[in-house]
């Protein structure tokens, strides 16, 4: 008798549990067939995002770094709504981590600024190692770009290190990027000259074989001075051989002025002094 007490006992109580296990075991398979199929989905994602870096050129440190941040965040969600879905509170976590997440920000927000300004840098490229640019009041040949600064190298060899975060939000510079400039040389020349024949002597300047053709080289009369006419002589290079062009117009412009007697005049002033005659 009390083994049937027993065994009804133990049915009944079955049939209590049965609905529940039901209800919480659908719960968990659910669960656990989203876990698994959202892993793989994010690890194909982030698979996608690093051949897209990789196809935009992105710095190879940066495509690694952009992809595994992806892949623990996304991942870290995941397993929040895992959890949700087999009912467990999460609302506690998730503002803990806010939290968390707002006191670090505003402890390192200046560092967070700079780490974000390389992100940007090196995600869209607005300079690479070997440009010369000028930003932040510094000119200087880029030695290289890290997630937090830039290092420059100054003409005379000094080395300027450049938070990204000013560097990412000032105006740059960059006297590498097109493949050719134009290079500008003013001169003055006395009132007295032959303006035509000061221009071919320019213009003969300008027969360099480092002197593009085309746009053609141009004298014009850019400013009738208080003691001179200045003529500028216009000219397009490739990049690398502005320097040395400008350079060569400095040296040679007197002595091809001089040799076609052409004067570059000093800057003048010209007193006048009235005498008065003493009253009588």
């Amino acid at each position: 008798m009390d083994l049937n007490a027993e065994v009804d006992h133990l049915i009944k109580a079955s049939q209590a549990w049965i609905p529940m296990i039901m209800e919480y075991g659908s719960r968990v398979l659910l669960a656990l067939i989203t876990l698994a199929v959202g892993w793989w989905l994010i690890n194909r994602l982030t698979a996608k995002l690093g051949n897209l870096l990789a196809l935009r050129k992105a710095d190879l440190a940066l495509q690694g770094f952009i992809s595994s941040l992806a892949n623990i965040i996304l991942k870290v969600l995941l397993v929040v709504s895992v959890a949700s879905m087999i009912g467990i509170q999460t609302t506690s976590f998730v503002a803990a981590i806010g939290a968390a997440g707002l006191a670090i920000g505003l402890a390192l927000q200046g560092s967070l600024a700079n780490f974000a300004g390389g992100v940007l840098i090196l995600l869209f490229r607005p300079f690479k190692i070997g440009d010369w640019i000028e930003a932040q009041g510094v000119s200087g040949t880029v030695d290289s770009i890290q997630i937090f600064h830039t290092v420059l190298r100054t003409g005379d060899n000094k080395t300027v290190i450049v938070p990204n975060g000013n560097l990412s939000n000032g105006i740059i510079t960059n006297y590498n990027r097109q493949p050719t400039r134009k290079v500008v040389f003013d001169v003055g020349v006395d009132y007295e000259a032959d303006l035509q024949k000061a221009r071919e002597v320019l213009l003969a300047l300008a027969d360099d074989p480092r002197v593009l053709k085309d746009p053609a080289p141009v004298v014009v009369v850019t400013t009738l001075g208080d003691s001179a006419i200045t003529m500028s002589l216009r000219v397009w290079v490739d990049t690398p051989n502005y320097w040395d062009v400008l350079f060569m117009f400095n040296e040679q412009s007197r002595d091809r002025l001089k040799a076609a007697n052409i004067d570059i005049p000093f800057p003048q002033r010209v007193i006048r002094v009235v005498q008065e005659s003493a009253a009588e």
